[in-house]
């Protein structure tokens, strides 16, 4: 039975909403969760839910000290994403901090499961072409990327609480799309450009290629990391690799899409709206979906093998088509 012994963190965001409605479906016996989330979070969609909201924030460990007392599992979805150069700091701070402090607090109670949200911005880059695993060796050019820095060693945090003791499963997720309908915390950055490139917006796209995955088989990955994951291990959670013309293309067939040609973006076009995306985070405060980090890693034909999370956690994918049906183009 699922009850308040279960803690999930980053619960109004795109994923930890989602887990949370995954593990409310399973509930029996009139359990309840408990959610963690900060002050100015929305927490409207949880009203009316079987849950016991915690104000806290992950950057104060002595909160989540008292957030997690008697927790028997912890689903750690908090995080920040981005890839301008002035967020540096700040994804360090959400998730390497962070995670430290969601780590320290579940040794401190004696938790006996962390299942850490990870991505597959923490997996090695393969040099030959081939599939990246979960045993792909990080690379030093992943190292200068500031996003893929924070979750690597984000997932060195998860490490060090599984040799002082605590069980940790880290689940990859490609690049999350799509949206559930029955979820009013469905909300994402990616899936707003994917509605932009589909109204023809975007004319540009990247050279490279990057695994993508449904947000519901995120949910569906997590819990099936808490149930059937090993302690120690990573999973790499993608539903199928595209490159972005192969995802140019099947949003312009899409039914609603109203998208016209599209080319691969020159290489000074490139570099010079990466530098504006810059401009304007280090203008607005704010994290911009184009950065020169962005377009150079878009360039790349990164592959990922999802062998072990089908094998292991026994997951399998929703298709593309699915997927971008949610998105009502």
């Amino acid at each position: 039975m699922l009850n308040s012994s279960i803690v999930v963190t980053g619960a109004t965001g795109y994923i930890g909403s989602q887990v949370v409605l995954a593990l409310l479906s399973r509930l029996s016996g009139g359990g309840r969760l408990r959610v963690i989330a900060r002050n100015s979070s929305d927490c409207s969609f949880l009203e009316g839910l079987p849950v016991d909201i915690v104000r806290a924030d992950i950057m104060d460990s002595l909160a989540l000290l008292e957030a997690f007392r008697g927790a028997d599992t912890v689903f750690h979805c908090a995080g920040f994403i981005s890839y301008t150069r002035s967020s540096r700091r700040a994804l360090y701070d959400a998730n390497v901090v962070g995670t430290r402090n969601v780590v320290n607090a579940s040794l401190y109670n004696n938790v006996r499961r962390l299942v850490l949200t990870s991505s597959i911005a923490a997996v090695g880059a393969s040099l030959d072409g081939s599939p990246s695993s979960e045993s792909t060796t990080f690379q030093e050019w992943q190292r200068r990327n500031g996003y893929m820095e924070a979750k690597h060693l984000t997932e060195l945090e998860g490490l060090r609480g599984v040799a002082e003791g605590l069980e940790v499963v880290m689940v990859n997720p490609g690049v999350v799309i799509g949206i559930d309908r029955q979820n009013p915390a469905s909300l994402s950055s990616s899936n707003k450009v994917l509605r932009l490139i589909s109204k023809g917006k975007i004319p540009f796209f990247p050279s490279g290629s990057t695994g993508f995955v449904d947000v519901r088989d995120v949910a569906d990955a997590l819990l099936a990391a808490w149930e059937k994951g090993r302690s120690g291990e990573r999973y790499v959670v993608v539903g199928l690799n595209l490159s972005f013309r192969e995802l140019f293309d099947a949003l312009r067939t899409h039914a609603g899409s109203s998208m016209g040609l599209a080319f691969v973006v020159p290489g000074g076009v490139g570099l010079l709206a990466g530098f504006g995306g810059e401009v304007y985070s280090m203008l607005s405060s704010r994290p911009s979906f184009i950065s020169l980090e962005s377009i150079r890693l878009a360039s790349r034909p990164l592959v990922y093998s999802n062998r072990k999370s089908r094998q292991e956690l026994g997951m399998s994918y929703r298709e593309l088509s699915e997927t971008l049906k949610t998105l009502v183009l």
